[in-house]
């Protein structure tokens, strides 16, 4: 509801007690521990001293901070520490956080935790009740887990890429870390099953693996079966939805466009009536969508000469009159100023000590008694040290000093 403050429900959140350890950098790892941050785990991320994650200083800067704007959101609610994993102490410190963590979430390329005595069999050894989550781009096993991977090449051999583009053109990407952004996705979720097996069925701690382009592949639909049992290769469509109609992207009077799904039953024939074709609504050759698809041409002919005598204002208001899915392409200019987003408090504002207000992303999902808060933006790179090396393993003063002396954090 407009106005609502969705802060004011936050008596509690759903992971509240849950601690993480985040090692790992960038995107799709981090991603992960962002969620369980957001809905209350303490999710204590260990940088390199002096430098920290990459990110920190990826795309557009806060001048003032000289921090990435995309940081704020990618790390907001983590605690952050330094610790130099190239040290030979460095080990046994991680080993002391993880005697009261819950979680060990870690991306780096597979054999690297293996080589500080951080692997899954050391860690399920010394502590079977932990949920260790391992984010590569292949996997922990398989010919490929040695190789490097990235998101963009999770994308490219998951599948996605194949289908992204016009056809008869080279295949484009996204402009977001999408394969990146679904593995963090997918390991949020696999880490919260394991945590309610181990919890509420009293099972032991187990290994979540998730690979940048399994987790790519998995939201690939039916495209599988469809090959195996058809030996159909799905191709790129452009903005259309191959084996949907009428669901595009159709251009306005005004040069401007409108999405339009029309591919439900019921709804093409609201849609038909509502754009001045009712014999095409009411057309046997229409009558369901495996049909409608063997005539999308004629069907995505009519729609977009209709279109182009409107202009979107005109276009929008006879679909949402008639019960017809449609909307525009939105920039983030349009998002920010969408009052339906801010309605749904997707448009939130936090400071940023000592420089102002930044804009930030609400959170997903909303729950009803326990929703997820922003506590506080990405922090500074050791901000939590002494709060975590101090009051959590009992180092004094003198020792972090002398730590930070070293190099160690």
């Amino acid at each position: 509801m407009p106005g609502f403050d969705y802060s004011q429900l936050a008596k509690d959140k759903p992971l509240r007690g849950v601690r993480v350890i985040e090692m790992g950098q960038l995107l799709a790892g981090p991603f992960c521990g962002r969620i369980l941050a957001e809905f209350g785990a303490e999710v204590i991320k260990i940088e390199a001293p002096g430098k920290g994650d990459p990110l920190r200083v990826w795309r557009g800067m806060m001048e003032e901070t000289g921090t990435s704007l995309w940081w704020y959101v990618q790390s907001r609610n983590k605690k952050s520490v330094t610790l130099d994993m190239n040290l030979a102490q460095a080990p046994a410190l991680v080993k002391r956080l993880l005697e009261s963590a819950d979680v060990l979430l870690e991306n780096f390329k597979p054999g690297t935790m293996e080589k500080w005595g951080l692997g899954w069999e050391d860690v399920h050894r010394l502590y079977p009740r932990l949920v260790m989550t391992r984010v590569s781009g292949w996997g922990q096993t398989g010919p490929y887990k040695d190789k490097p991977g990235y998101g963009s090449i999770g994308e490219s051999m998951g599948g996605l890429r194949y289908l992204t583009g016009v056809p008869g053109q080279p295949p484009v990407r996204t402009g977001i870390s999408i394969g990146d952004s679904l593995s963090g996705m997918w390991a949020a979720i696999g880490t919260l099953m394991a945590i309610y097996h181990r919890d509420a069925r009293g099972g032991a701690g187990q290994l979540v693996d998730v690979a940048l382009n399994e987790a790519v592949f998995n939201m690939m639909e039916g495209m599988l079966p469809e090959f195996s049992w058809l030996g159909v290769i799905r191709e790129r469509t452009g903005a259309a939805m191959p084996g949907i109609s009428p669901s595009n992207t159709y251009e306005c009077q005004d040069g401007t466009y409108i999405v339009i799904g029309g591919n439900g039953d019921s709804i093409f024939k609201r849609f038909m009536r509502a754009i001045g074709q009712p014999a095409m609504a009411d057309d046997p050759r229409f009558a369901n969508n495996n049909l409608r698809v063997k005539a999308n041409a004629e069907i995505d002919s009519v729609i977009g000469e209709w279109a182009a005598r409107h202009n979107y204002a005109e276009a929008i208001a006879i679909l949402d009159a008639a019960g017809v899915p449609a909307g525009p392409i939105y920039s983030i200019a349009d998002i920010a100023a969408d009052p339906h987003f801010q309605a749904r408090n997707m448009i939130q504002e936090r400071e940023v000590p000592g420089v102002g207000s930044l804009k930030i992303p609400g959170i997903v999902p909303q729950l009803s008694e326990t929703p997820g808060t922003t506590e506080w933006l990405g922090p500074r790179l050791g901000e939590h040290n002494r709060e975590v090396y101090g009051s959590l393993l009992g180092v004094d003063e003198a020792t972090l000093e002398e730590w930070a002396a070293a190099g160690l954090v």
